[in-house]
C-alpha cells in the first residue's frame, strides 16, 4: 500500500520540470498503471513513465527509484485484490473534486489503452471490451462525443458511471486474464 509520503514523492517526480505541464496526476498515474495490470499488454516501467508524464526521455536514462517503487507497490496491490475476487477501489482525493479526479484517473487509463488498443481488441471480443470501456471512456473527458458529454453533465448518469467502473474492470481482468 502507498502512504502518503510515497504519492507525494511520485507527484514531485510527476509534476518535475521540464514534463510537469504534460503530465497525469497520482489519480492519473493510477489509471495508467490499472490498465496495465488489467489490460492484455503488462507495461513496463519506462512505458508507464512515458504515458504518465509525456516525456520522451527518462530523466538521467532511468525511471526515478521512487516512481518504479510507487509503481511496483500499485501493480502489486491491484493485481492481488483482482486474484482475491476483489473489486478494485479508484482513489479518492482527500480534498478537492472528486468528478475531476475520476476524470484524471479515468484519461490515464484510457490513454493506456489506446496507447495498446490492437492489443486489447486482438485479445478479447471488440465488441465485450468496448461494452467495458464504456464507463472510462465517456467520463475521460478525452472525446468530444456528444453522448459522452451529456453523461458527463448529467449528475446522475455520471454517478451511475462511476459506479460501473470497479465491475468494469473486474470483468476486463477476467476477460484478459482468466483461464478459459
Amino acid at each position: 500500500m502507498l502512504t502518503n509520503s510515497d504519492i507525494e514523492a511520485l507527484e514531485d517526480i510527476l509534476f518535475a520540470e521540464p514534463w510537469g505541464d504534460e503530465a497525469l496526476d497520482f489519480f492519473g498515474f493510477h489509471g495508467v498503471v490499472c490498465a496495465s495490470v488489467i489490460g492484455p499488454v503488462s507495461l513496463g516501467a519506462e512505458d508507464i513513465f512515458r504515458l504518465a508524464t509525456g516525456a520522451d526521455t527518462l530523466p538521467d536514462g532511468k525511471v526515478p527509484e521512487v516512481f518504479a517503487h510507487c509503481l511496483k507497490v500499485l501493480a502489486s496491490d491491484m493485481a492481488h485484490a483482482l486474484d482475491m475476487g476483489q473489486p478494485l477501489e479508484l482513489p479518492e482525493p482527500e480534498d478537492g473534486d472528486p468528478m475531476n479526479a475520476l476524470e484524471n484517473w479515468c484519461a490515464g487509463f484510457v490513454d493506456t489503452f489506446l496507447e495498446n488498443e490492437e492489443a486489447w481488441l486482438d485479445a478479447a471480443s471488440e465488441e465485450d471490451v468496448a461494452d467495458l470501456m464504456v464507463p472510462m471512456l465517456t467520463l475521460s473527458g478525452l472525446f468530444e462525443d456528444e453522448d459522452f458529454q451529456n453523461v458527463r453533465n448529467d449528475e446522475k448518469l455520471s454517478g451511475r458511471m462511476a459506479e460501473a467502473i470497479p465491475d468494469s474492470l473486474t470483468d476486463l481482468y477476467l476477460l484478459f486474464h482468466a483461464p478459459d
